[in-house]
């Protein structure tokens, strides 16, 4: 697995975590930025990692701002993106069983560092279960083309 990662200013310090839990995991990623701890916009590292996502370069995305609201916004306007802004570990399991997301938003004035490195964790080792879920995520696909 592969994984694009990126954060605004706001989302820095959590990044940092979850770039140590994937080498702790042995899973590849690539860093987008920022590195930066004044004020930058959002859009800028979030389409980036979206689109490289979207194109199959990579696997999954994660993107890490204040809130996690303006990054899922952003990376859910790309073509073939399903971003799901988590903050517990019962929807990073779910978002990847039933909706398949290949991009997660996380938000750090939301939650601390640990709970990030658990539902990154979380995420990152759970696969889409198919079935009648999908069936529903065919559907965003076709209305999307």
């Amino acid at each position: 697995m592969k994984i694009a990662i990126g954060s605004d200013h706001g989302g820095v310090t959590i990044r940092e975590e979850i770039k140590q839990l994937m080498d702790e995991m042995g899973i590849e990623y690539d860093d987008f930025g920022c590195e930066c701890d004044t004020s930058v916009d959002y859009p800028d590292y979030a389409l980036p990692v979206a689109e490289k996502v979207a194109s199959g370069e990579y696997d999954r995305g994660i993107l890490i701002c204040g809130t996690g609201i303006g990054m899922s916004i952003a990376a859910n306007k790309v073509k073939g993106i399903r971003c799901a802004l988590v903050h517990d570990t019962f929807s990073a399991k779910a978002t990847r069983q039933h909706n398949d997301s290949n991009v997660l938003a996380m938000g750090e004035r939301v939650i601390g560092a640990g709970l990030a490195r658990e539902i990154a964790s979380v995420w990152l080792t759970t696969e889409f279960e198919g079935g009648r879920h999908e069936r529903r995520v065919s559907k965003i696909s076709k209305y999307e083309a």
